[in-house]
């Protein structure tokens, strides 16, 4: 019965309602072990004075309770006559009641940490490498490997800035998946967005996987494969059906239905010999979806129950505060839109925004309207989703683009590409009169129900510059529900981070500045901050029931796509357009007299992006005057060799340029020797 009584004081002293404690997180910790009764006499006298709390301290970080740590056996009933105590009526606590607080004391913990129940003692190992996603928006790839097996998840391309000239995407660099090609399993597909499937056929012009997605996902990237000259390839097709586990490897995956800015989206649950990794690619929590199929937060919370050794989660936007906006917003102001607009409606978004674009089309119908699509990969992904059910909208309501003109305009709505200012999309040409059969009015009404990606925010200014000239109305931010993101802000991150309660943390996708922030939030959701790694790409990191930590780094990188003929572009030729539009050219063309070693004739020099045309006279005749010191001082020998003269030529002009302009430009000479 001592114990017993030593947990009854240690529960009213740590329990009472009434106790003026501010930190409720207050550690257990033994006292002292030369704390003798005398001192406890004078304890019991004195008032209880409440210690500072400690914000600092991290839920990871606490001691769990203990009940069985001997404590100080201070006597509440004796200080509750302490002079000083404002305590009116003490409530008594008796041992049941001491035994049941600790119980829900013991549940609690466990309960917002079930990560607990993870076996420690499992000796397993998983690695992460993300080949794209991290560092940037876009381009996603990932790699989740053991010693025997391995998956890539993911395999998405990203766009170029404006200094990649004459590039059209980016994918990314395959060298470690050729390394490791002979364990590869499968290729696993969260959802179909342009960023997760853009690079397939670029990857299986190299490497063949068998691909696990869901219908919706296979169907874009077979129309992707077709494109390419991959037809034969759909025979490594596997449809997956949500909530049901596929054994690939040493693993086993399961797709969970998520809420994104696309049908059919997934987040994934994939148990490893070391536990059971969460992953729930691009999402937001979306309560009211257009299609009524809301996020799966019950298998979540199913898996996060078990315990998850790791989460990995979308980082985009992470800075948002609050909660992203239903999807369903957005089909509020169309509808007014649709109602009060005489003309046209033409309406350019992402062509794998299919919620957005079913909304516009079931706006149109409504009030009337015939929809006539426009832009080959929008006419492609509403084909693909009108035969596979998710857009149940009537034959009798489409027109082709030619039958436009037998309309009135006020019902006609025009769905396009051209929502990033593309020149050679459907709606710049339409805004630069160069459209075949749409030209605009200035009676339309244009929407751009889209953000700018990165990097496109001038392209896009042009595009409504050009569309404004003409006297056409145009909405892009100006209307606060025009565009809702299909990326989770802070609100809904942290109800992730609660669902799966994860012992490890790596936000993935998204700047370096997203997936720090992200990190912010996990550690104020419970997370212990020495359990959460920010990556960027190439950096494999090791997870296992003890520790998560960095191993080695891969090589990563893009190769750069020239999307109008499917060919990739060599980084050298990328390197010489960029030199040419920073620096400019010389081109050098001249008779060398081999015997008097000079230059026979006047030599042809000119000069692109360097030079103005009234300084061109005088800087031909510097490279001609320089060009006759430099043969003269030349060893004979060295005008026997074409090589020899024009590197001796490239770099004597390459230091008077530098000198003169503080430029780098691309000199080419061409020299014949007579």
């Amino acid at each position: 019965m001592e114990n017993n009584k030593d947990n009854t004081t240690t529960g009213q002293r740590n329990q009472n309602p009434h106790r003026r404690h501010p930190n409720p997180h207050r550690s257990n910790k033994p006292q002292t072990s030369n704390i003798q009764q005398e001192g406890e006499n004078k304890e019991q006298s004195r008032p209880n004075k409440p210690k500072k709390p400690n914000f600092r301290q991290k839920s990871g970080n606490r001691p769990h309770a203990n009940e069985n740590q001997p404590q100080a056996n201070k006597n509440p009933n004796h200080s509750h006559g302490s002079k000083g105590d404002k305590r009116k009526n003490p409530v008594a606590v008796s041992e049941e009641m001491n035994r049941s607080l600790q119980a829900n004391k013991a549940a609690q913990d466990l309960r917002m940490n079930p990560w607990k129940m993870i076996d420690v003692n499992n000796n397993a190992k998983v690695r992460f490498t993300p080949l794209g996603g991290l560092g940037e928006i876009g381009g996603n790839m990932a790699v989740i490997e053991t010693e025997e097996s391995a998956i890539i998840f993911d395999v998405g391309m990203s766009f170029p800035d404006e200094t990649m000239h004459g590039v059209d995407i980016l994918v990314p660099d395959f060298s470690y998946l050729h390394a490791i090609k002979n364990k590869i399993k499968a290729i696993i597909i969260s959802h179909a967005h342009e960023d997760h499937i853009g690079a397939m056929p670029y990857l299986f012009k190299e490497l063949k996987f068998p691909i696990y997605g869901t219908p919706l996902a296979l169907a874009m990237i077979k129309n992707k494969f077709d494109e390419h000259g991959l037809r034969d390839d759909s025979k490594y097709f596997n449809f997956v059906t949500k909530r049901q586990p596929y054994p690939i490897g040493d693993f086993i995956v399961e797709w969970m239905h998520m809420t994104h800015s696309i049908v059919d989206s997934s987040s994934l649950a994939i148990q490893t010999p070391a536990g059971t990794l969460i992953h729930t690619a691009d999402f937001k929590m979306d309560y009211t979806p257009i299609d009524g199929y809301g996020p799966d937060l019950h298998r979540l919370a199913y898996y996060g129950s078990k315990g998850v050794l790791c989460l990995f989660s979308d980082s985009t936007n992470s800075h948002n505060p609050g909660f992203t906006k239903s999807e369903a917003s957005v089909g509020k102001t169309f509808d007014h839109i649709f109602m009060t607009t005489k003309g046209r409606v033409i309406m350019s978004t992402f062509s794998s925004n299919l919620h957005r674009i079913y909304q516009a089309m079931d706006k149109a119908t409504k009030y009337g309207r015939k929809i006539c699509v426009i832009g080959r990969s929008m006419e492609r992904n509403v084909e693909t989703t009108r035969a596979l059910g998710y857009v149940d909208i009537a034959d009798k309501h489409f027109i082709e683009v030619h039958e436009a003109a037998k309309y009135p305009d006020n019902e006609v709505l025009i769905v396009t590409t051209g929502s990033q200012g593309e020149t050679m999309a459907a709606l710049f040409r339409m805004a630069t009169d160069e459209h075949r059969h749409i030209k605009l009015k200035p009676s339309d009404v244009v929407l751009i129900s889209a953000r700018a990606i990165p990097g496109n925010e001038g392209s896009v200014s042009k595009l409504m510059n050009h569309i404004v000239k003409g006297g056409t109305t145009v909405h892009y931010t100006d209307l606060a529900d025009m565009h809702v993101s299909g990326h989770a802000a802070q609100e809904e991150q942290k109800l992730m981070l609660r669902l799966i309660q994860p012992k490890f943390f790596l936000p993935v996708h998204g700047e370096y500045n997203h997936i720090a922030q992200h990190a912010k939030t996990a550690v104020a959701c419970g997370v212990d901050e020495r359990n959460i790694l920010l990556m960027s790409d190439g950096d494999q990191v090791e997870i296992t029931p003890k520790y998560i930590k960095k191993v080695k780094t891969v090589k990563t990188g893009k190769t750069y796509i020239d999307n109008q003929n499917n060919i990739a572009i060599e980084n050298d030729i990328v390197l010489d357009r960029q030199k040419l539009a920073e620096d400019g050219i010389i081109n050098i063309v001249a008779q060398v007299s081999q015997e008097g070693q000079k230059i026979v004739g006047k030599p042809i020099i000119t000069s692109h992006g360097l030079v103005s045309s009234r300084e061109m006279k005088k800087f031909t005749n510097d490279i001609e005057v320089l060009l006759e010191t430099m043969l003269a001082s030349l060893k004979p020998e060295v005008l026997r060799d074409h090589k020899a003269i024009e590197n001796e030529i490239r770099n004597a002009v390459r230091k008077h340029v530098i000198k003169i302009k503080k430029r780098y430009p691309l000199i080419i000479p061409t020299i014949f020797i007579i």
